[in-house]
């Protein structure tokens, strides 16, 4: 006789989580949850897609920013409580028929599947049949991920979970602010005073802990994130926290739109089986307006050929320079062609950026950030990179390293460097400005300066 399986496998959800587990058994399509560290965000939804996944033959994925964090953090952790692997306290192995351990994929007995993906290659995913996404950690992942897996719910009804912690205000905090405008949606930030999860004790040496190893700024500014929930504390090892965040203060961060007249620049960072991203950005006076931004991963050169002139005619850009790395200059291995020139024969005007070192270009785009205005349609993608854009944590030496974190914020970081490079000879490169007309003014006063105007939202 067949064993009997009753889910979600013995675990009762906290007071706290009641709400949001309600939500997703009830049917709910679209949750996001800022809770503090150790709220328990992914065993609630590990648990919810255990009953999703056999109410509903279909696949589901738990995505983490980086695949290389999958194994660690969910496939092969063992839960402290129970000494049981944490897959197989939400997936009873009575209903699974096959692992995949390369893949960390799960096939049960009803023919759905569950596995765990990286944001950072979800441009690889299959989406046939998809029907529930868990991003964890989604204030650190690639927001473009969502972006590309939205369609595939949407076709075939299914639900997205986003639960993290805050990492300053970029796409995870501007997702809580439009799911609180949704009725539809289920939006919660739950602090550690809001939960009572730990004891005052346990707060407290966890609090401590942080002071101990980051020092009593940084370690207070992270206690504050991870367990106060604090969307304004410092994103530890950011290279760019104070200057972006005067840019939000000042209001720089707002719908605007190109000055006429003046051509309209764009900075690469040329990838291969990487992201290749780009910035638009016009020089004015002082400013640098910041017009927009784009990544895609996995495609060529005539990608962006067939994007820049769709762009270029929506929005009636004067065409400027591309400024490209020296990479740009490397042959191809197929067609024996650099880079370079295969962008002149497809009519864009590539430029080489000074050739300085990694420390020096970010300096540069430190210097530059306090001169740019940028688009509000900016704010999700590539301005929320620069803000995460950090340097790589050494967990042996305790210690942050010189140079950055490699993750999907890196290609946007790499391109506005090589903005901050160039903005100076895009300046040069400008259009003769037209002859002036001759205008009375009734009052003698010269009119005032015509500034970028603003796009109404």
């Amino acid at each position: 006789m067949a064993k009997q399986v009753t889910l979600p496998n013995g675990w009762r959800a906290r007071d706290y989580q009641i709400p949001a587990w309600k939500y997703l058994r009830d049917g709910g399509k679209r949750l996001v949850a800022c809770w503090h560290r150790r709220a328990g965000k992914d065993d609630v939804l590990l648990h919810a897609t255990a009953c999703a996944a056999m109410e509903r033959p279909a696949n589901y994925w738990h995505m983490l920013p980086q695949f290389a964090q999958c194994r660690k953090a969910i496939w092969d952790a063992v839960s402290a409580h129970t000494g049981k692997r944490r897959i197989f306290e939400a997936f009873p192995q009575e209903l699974i028929t096959n692992m995949n351990d390369t893949e960390m994929k799960i096939r049960f007995v009803n023919g759905s599947t569950w596995q765990l993906v990286g944001s950072d290659h979800y441009n690889n995913l299959v989406g046939a049949g998809v029907a529930g996404a868990t991003f964890s950690e989604y204030a650190l992942a690639n927001p473009s991920a969502y972006a590309y897996i939205r369609p595939m719910l949407e076709e075939n009804n299914g639900w997205a979970a986003f639960i993290s912690t805050p990492r300053g205000k970029n796409h995870f905090w501007e997702m809580i602010q439009n799911a609180q405008k949704r009725p539809d949606w289920f939006s919660e930030v739950l602090s550690i005073t809001d939960t009572r999860a730990l004891s005052p004790e346990q707060v407290a040496a966890s609090r401590q802990e942080y002071i101990d190893l980051y020092g009593e700024d940084m370690g207070e500014a992270l206690f504050e994130q991870e367990y106060l929930c604090s969307f304004t504390a410092a994103i530890m090892g950011a290279f760019y926290g104070r200057e972006l965040t005067a840019v939000r203060n000042e209001g720089r961060l707002c719908a605007i739109e190109a000055a006429p007249g003046v051509p309209v620049h764009t900075s690469w960072d040329l990838g291969i089986s990487d992201d290749t991203a780009l910035w638009h950005f016009q020089v004015v006076g002082a400013q640098i307006l910041i017009l927009g931004c784009h990544a895609q991963s996995g495609v060529g050169l005539d990608y962006y050929e067939n994007y820049m002139h769709e762009i270029h005619s929506q929005k009636c850009w004067i065409k400027g320079v591309d400024f490209v790395p020296h990479d740009a200059r490397a042959r191809e291995w197929t067609g024996g062609r650099t880079r370079i020139e295969t962008m002149m024969a497809m009519g864009f005007k590539p430029e080489l950026v000074p050739n300085v070192g990694l420390m020096d270009g970010i300096n540069a785009a430190r210097r530059t950030l306090p001169l740019c205005v940028f688009d509000a349609d900016t704010e999700m993608t590539g301005f929320s990179a620069l803000e995460s854009y950090k340097r790589k944590w050494d967990d042996n030496k305790k210690a942050f390293s010189q140079g950055p974190e490699h993750d999907w914020a890196s290609h946007y970081a790499d391109s506005f460097r090589y903005l901050a490079l160039s903005w100076r000879r895009a300046r040069e490169v400008a259009p003769a400005p037209a002859a002036p007309t001759i205008e009375m003014v009734a009052d003698g006063l010269t009119p005032p300066p015509l500034r970028p105007a603003r796009r109404r939202r």
